[in-house]
């Protein structure tokens, strides 16, 4: 089973050019689906069927596992039971009907746009001295690539080998791209110096299934980047910076989860609602449409392969339209 378990993954990368997250978690819930099936006393492939995989299931679900990530393994399940029948593995395609648990869409949590413009406004604010080190150390661990000094402020600021001017050029830059394009966190620290075209102010970005497109950024957006690209990135640039266009304080390609402390920091910062880069995308995309942007032209800036998955911002703004109705109408 071990072998059809990596053949399966190489399908995923190789021929349905899924991400490497997505690879990664079909391939745990495979593993758990198989582990049970022996459990079961499935000896081999051919021997898992429907009710196994309900059994399975039904497992997850007393364990107390999310409909969402439910959700998730049905959908690992059958698509490794479709490419298993193609591939001979399995006699039929046994997942084929099995049913996802419905999955609750929760509106997705976004600033006003008062609150947006105060964390975009919050670098430029701050000085390098301690509120820039709270705002890359979040509160309560270090910006990712160095130790942390006694004080909870990354060390490197404390031991002066990081230029603090440059790591806030940085850091409005990333706030920058994530809420004035709404791009994807990963999709923002996979960008090179190359990806970003300053004349026509977009930036080509490679999104999920290997999707190019190409996102328009505004004014703001720009003054940091020239900021970033004068003086930021050639004080933190290294041999190993390569083509990467933002950089973390070793000099190497800054990545997700530091980002992430980035802009849950400077949040706090702020003095806004905590918020995630993937907030920030839903904030841009509401702001879109709240703005009178039409629903495909937030598609294709989103990157979304599906409307459906645009729709949901459309909900928020009803819910926005209800909150404040009900506070401000006599008769709500």
């Amino acid at each position: 089973m071990r072998e059809a378990v990596d053949d399966f993954a190489d399908h995923l990368s190789g021929v349905r050019n899924r991400s490497a997250h997505t690879v990664r978690a079909y391939v745990t819930d495979l593993v758990s689906l198989l582990d049970h099936a022996a459990r079961m006393g499935c000896a081999d492939l051919p021997e898992v069927d429907l009710a196994v995989l309900r059994s399975w299931l039904a497992k997850q679900r007393t364990m107390g596992a999310a409909r969402t990530t439910m959700s998730r393994r049905a959908a690992a399940a059958r698509t490794f039971s479709a490419w298993a029948h193609r591939a001979g593995l399995l006699p039929a395609d046994v997942a084929a009907p099995l049913a996802s648990p419905r999955s609750r869409r929760e509106l997705p949590t976004v600033l006003r746009a008062d609150q947006a413009a105060a964390l975009m406004d919050a670098t430029a604010r701050a000085g390098a001295g301690r509120a820039a080190n709270d705002a890359r150390n979040g509160g309560t661990t270090t910006d990712g690539d160095r130790g942390t000094a006694s004080d909870g402020a990354p060390a490197a600021t404390v031991a002066g080998d990081e230029p603090p001017d440059a790591v806030l050029l940085r850091d409005r830059l990333l706030l920058e791209l994530l809420y004035g394009t709404g791009v994807r966190v990963s999709e923002a620290c996979g960008l090179d110096v190359a990806d970003v075209d300053q004349a026509r102010r977009v930036v080509r970005v490679l999104g999920k299934g290997g999707r190019e497109r190409a996102v328009p950024y505004g004014v703001p957006a720009q003054r940091a980047l020239d900021a970033w690209l004068d003086t930021g990135r050639p004080a933190l640039v290294a041999p190993g910076s390569g083509r990467a266009l933002l950089l973390g304080a070793r000099g190497g390609r800054l990545n997700p989860t530091t980002a992430r402390r980035i802009v849950a920091g400077w949040a706090g910062v702020a003095g806004v609602p905590r918020v995630t880069p993937h907030g920030l995308r839903h904030s841009a995309a509401t702001h879109l449409l709240e703005g009178g942007a039409d629903l495909r032209a937030v598609q294709e800036l989103l990157g979304h392969s599906s409307l459906a998955s645009t729709q949901i911002y459309t909900h928020v703004s009803v819910e926005r339209l209800r909150a404040a109705y009900r506070q401000a109408h006599p008769r709500a």
